[in-house]
This record gives C-alpha cells, sequence and structure tokens, in this order.
C-alpha cells in the first residue's frame, strides 16, 4: 500500500487528471504500477518523469538520494510489465533499465533540467538507475480517462495546454540556452501534437463527417489550422535542432505556436465538443430535429 502522502498525491493526481497542486503544482508526474517482486501484488508510485520523444518516458531511481533502491525499481526488475498514468492515458509499458553511455547521457539531461537530481546522487554511493518506459502498441484506441467523446477532446486538449505551459515555462526561466533535455521536451511535444493532428484528420473529422453533415464547414477549417499550426511547428523544430544556437527563436516559435493553438483548441471545443450529445426526437408529422 503507499504511504499516506503517496496516496494523497495519487487520488488527486486521478481526480484532476493528472493537474496537482502545491509542491508538484509545476512537475511532470505519473502513476506507476508495478507488480510486487514477493507479494505478486500491484502497487502504485508517484513518480517525476523525463520526456525520451515518441511512446517512451524516462523515470529515474532517486529514493530522495536513499541507500536503497526504491520498492517499484526492485519490483520491475523482476517484471518489467508495468502500467503507467499519465492522467490523460493509462496504457501498458515495458520497463527497460539503461546502461552504460545511453544511461550517462540521459542522466547527463536530466542533471542539466533540475540539478535535484545532482543532489540525490551526492547523498548515495548507489548509482542512481534511470528507467526507460516503453509504451506497449495496443490496437484501437487508447485508454482515456474520460466518460464521453467531448469530455475526451477536451480532456486531451488540456494535456496540450499544460505541457506547453511547462516548456513555455523552462524557456523563460533557462540559463539563455538550450539544454538537451530542453529540446527533447519541445521535439516530443512537436510529434505528439502532429500525431493527434493526424489522428484528427484521418478518423475523428471524418466519423464527424458522415454523421454531421452540417459540420462541414467547421471541419475543413479545423483541417486548415491544423496546416497552419503544421508550418509553425516545423519552424520550431528547426529552431531546437541539434545545433540550433538561437534560444530567442525557439520561445518567439513557442510563443507563436501558444497563440495559434489556444484559438484552434477553443474554437474546436465550441464547435464539436456539442456534436456527439445530438440527438434526435421525432416530431409529430415524422420529421426528426435535432435537440
Amino acid at each position: 500500500m503507499p504511504n499516506d502522502f503517496n496516496q494523497q498525491v495519487i487520488d488527486e493526481f486521478r481526480a484532476n487528471r493528472g493537474r496537482l497542486t502545491g509542491y508538484f503544482e509545476n512537475a511532470r508526474l505519473l502513476l506507476l504500477t508495478t507488480t510486487g517482486a514477493r507479494t505478486g501484488t500491484p502497487h502504485t508510485t508517484p513518480v517525476g518523469y523525463l520526456p525520451d520523444g515518441g511512446d517512451r518516458v524516462l523515470v529515474i531511481a532517486s529514493a530522495g538520494g536513499a541507500d536503497k533502491h526504491p520498492d517499484w525499481y526492485r519490483n520491475l526488475l523482476v517484471q518489467p510489465q508495468v502500467t503507467v498514468e499519465s492522467g490523460v492515458f493509462t496504457y501498458e509499458a515495458r520497463a527497460v533499465v539503461l546502461a552504460g553511455e545511453e544511461r550517462d547521457r540521459a542522466w547527463a539531461r536530466a542533471v542539466e533540467a533540475d540539478a535535484g537530481w545532482a543532489a540525490y546522487q551526492e547523498k548515495t554511493e548507489r548509482i542512481i538507475p534511470v528507467v526507460a518506459l516503453d509504451r506497449i502498441a495496443q490496437g484501437g484506441p487508447g485508454n482515456i480517462s474520460a466518460s464521453s467523446p467531448g469530455e475526451a477532446i477536451k480532456v486531451v486538449h488540456d494535456m496540450f495546454r499544460r505541457e506547453l505551459a511547462l516548456i513555455r515555462k523552462e524557456l523563460a526561466t533557462g540559463s539563455g540556452t538550450l539544454g538537451a533535455q530542453l529540446r527533447i521536451n519541445c521535439l516530443t511535444f512537436c510529434q505528439g501534437l502532429h500525431n493527434h493532428h493526424t489522428g484528427e484528420d484521418t478518423m475523428m473529422f471524418p466519423f464527424l463527417g458522415d454523421r454531421h453533415p452540417q459540420a462541414a464547414p467547421v471541419l475543413q477549417r479545423l483541417r486548415e489550422e491544423h496546416e497552419r499550426i503544421a508550418d509553425i511547428v516545423a519552424e520550431l523544430r528547426r529552431a531546437v535542432a541539434e545545433g540550433a544556437s538561437d534560444p530567442a527563436a525557439a520561445r518567439a516559435g513557442i510563443e507563436r505556436l501558444t497563440l495559434d493553438l489556444e484559438a484552434h483548441l477553443t474554437y474546436e471545443e465550441e464547435e464539436l465538443i456539442p456534436l456527439p450529445r445530438r440527438r434526435h426526437r421525432r416530431l409529430t408529422d415524422g420529421r426528426s430535429q435535432p435537440v
């Protein structure tokens, strides 16, 4: 069972779909469920994570600098398949402990982004492990924390809003350079947004168009906005690419993306969220009318 503090974090995390208050308000946190090495029972722990591009994130078994590895780390050594809750999505992942140069590069990125990791390492003689969580691909839509299609649109949009706000904060408080982890945070966000818009263009919009022909102008506008946002994302990718040395260009790209994306998300919510809730009532003359 989680301790009282962890349980409070877990409860707040689940109730607010990943949004936390207080000390963890601006932290990237996930819930990691491992299988007990001795008991075989599930154990859920809130842990900080680092984006690592695509469907992979990194977690660090710091245990606050304790001399023993945390229980969740010992568990995944025995059973590497774990469950990850991001606040919006829940998925299965395979845990891989990084070693050698790969571990050292990931650790250096983490320390560059947050010196607290180095402080933990100074407190213990053990080498703090870095673990990659690789999402296990499964057919069909992901398990999303929403009870309706309209709610799913909103919670996914809020996920992008929150991550973009974190990146803006990291750029604003940086040392004037683009650190390796910050680059990856930006590129991971760009890829996630691209995947989301591609999914809408190829699956959700055609589905809605078939069932709500009156929404055709809205869907066309949203597709055109996807193209404009893709151009902004391409510029941002160039600004944060390896070897780029213009943090001002990266900040400008993020600000432009924030403005355009927020307008796009708000319009989409206003126009599409009501659609799945519409039903038809039968009129006395046999015609139907949306309600």
